[in-house]
């Protein structure tokens, strides 16, 4: 049976464009305008329904509510508010009420700026040029965007660790947000790892989510800020843009369940990626000393996390170096090389379990260290 299809969205800087439009128009030709159709750039012209629209003597604003599709992130159902007024000359973009604004360098926007990144600014530049033209209008526009509770959607967002404060960021480079892609995600890391790069950071700690970050920055007190990074589930991803960059060391950390897998070379450690593979634990488990009734034990398990409660209780603890140090082998592999990868394995509440380094061959495992 086929699958439905599933619904495409907008990004906020699609519906920011169309605000932006609609309120142009109205405050050119003096009437409320319903709806605007723009031109996304991937070259699919949509119209998006105008759900308010004022009109002063001289200034017009009009809202867009962004949808997600079916795959909705924190912005799905924001109001993107675009207010427009004359100026003498240009096309002036900025950032009003919940727009965040850069306070840090390597982003795509100069420090304090509004977070409105260049596709967007060029697709709200791009309608306000042809409207003004098309009316024969030889003065110029400001326009603000805005959006309403922005402040408090971004703390559902990693704009605080990138540097911009104060609301979301108006983004796309396409204009959709696909379904279920992972695209912005992937965005999302790149982005932080540049950020992390132009704050001079040559070491980045990589993590699989936010409890794991907890412990890092515990771990690595010296570290900036920005060089703590999650990568979610991709970890093959993340790696080949630390090369990328330049980046020197990068330190995993995390715990059992996804790093067994990295253990194996899985480099995508969603839980529908590939299962945990319970003979490579047995075989890990072999290596580390366990008795036989212990390996035969692991090959029974049901979550790599209850491996690591059976190999912590009997007291085997190089098994969890043996693991780090496989995670530090296949990183290295993933890259061809060129850095230092070190691997620290926690449990979920925190404790340490064993820790690995590596650069290109050569290897250090450190045990009960503090």
């Amino acid at each position: 049976m086929e699958k439905e299809k599933l619904r495409e969205g907008y990004t906020t800087g699609a519906c920011a464009t169309a605000a932006t439009k609609a309120a142009l128009c109205a405050l050119i030709t003096g009437r409320k305008q319903t709806e605007a159709t723009i031109m996304l750039p991937i070259g699919r012209e949509v119209t998006f329904p105008i759900v308010s629209c004022e009109i002063e003597k001289d200034r017009a604003s009009a809202t867009v509510v962004k949808d997600g599709g079916d795959d909705p992130d924190v912005t799905h159902g924001a109001s993107i508010v675009a207010t427009v007024c004359w100026t003498e000359e240009g096309i002036h973009i900025d950032g009003g009420e919940g727009v965040g604004r850069a306070t840090k360098p390597g982003l795509p926007i100069p420090v304090g700026e509004a977070a409105i990144n260049p596709v967007p600014r060029q697709m709200m530049t791009d309608v306000a040029r042809h409207l003004l033209t098309e009316h024969r209008l030889t003065c110029g526009v400001r326009i603000i965007i805005s959006v309403p509770n922005g402040e408090e959607i971004a703390k559902k967002t990693l704009n605080a660790r990138l540097g911009i404060v104060g609301g979301i960021s108006i983004l796309g480079t396409r204009g959709i947000v696909v379904p279920f892609s992972t695209s912005a995600y992937r965005a999302s890391i790149v982005r932080a790892l540049e950020v992390a790069v132009a704050c001079g950071c040559d070491h980045v700690v990589v993590t699989t989510g936010g409890r794991s970050e907890t412990y890092a920055m515990k771990q690595y007190p010296h570290l900036k800020e920005e060089a703590f990074i999650e990568m979610g589930d991709f970890v093959g991803f993340t790696l080949k843009q630390c090369k990328r960059l330049g980046i020197q060391t990068v330190s995993l950390v995390g715990m059992m369940g996804k790093f067994s897998k990295v253990a194996q070379g899985i480099m995508m450690v969603h839980s529908k990626s590939a299962p945990v593979d319970f003979q490579f634990l047995a075989d890990v488990a072999k290596q580390a000393g366990a008795p036989i009734p212990l390996v035969e034990a692991v090959k029974q398990a049901n979550t790599a996390s209850q491996v690591g409660d059976m190999m912590y209780e009997a007291g085997y603890l190089s098994f969890f170096d043996l693991l780090c140090d496989y995670c530090c082998q296949h990183a290295l592999r993933e890259v061809n090389g060129g850095m230092i990868v070190e691997t620290t394995l926690y449990t979920l509440k925190g404790q340490r379990l064993g820790r690995a380094v590596r650069n290109d061959g050569a290897n250090e495992i450190n045990r009960n260290w503090s």
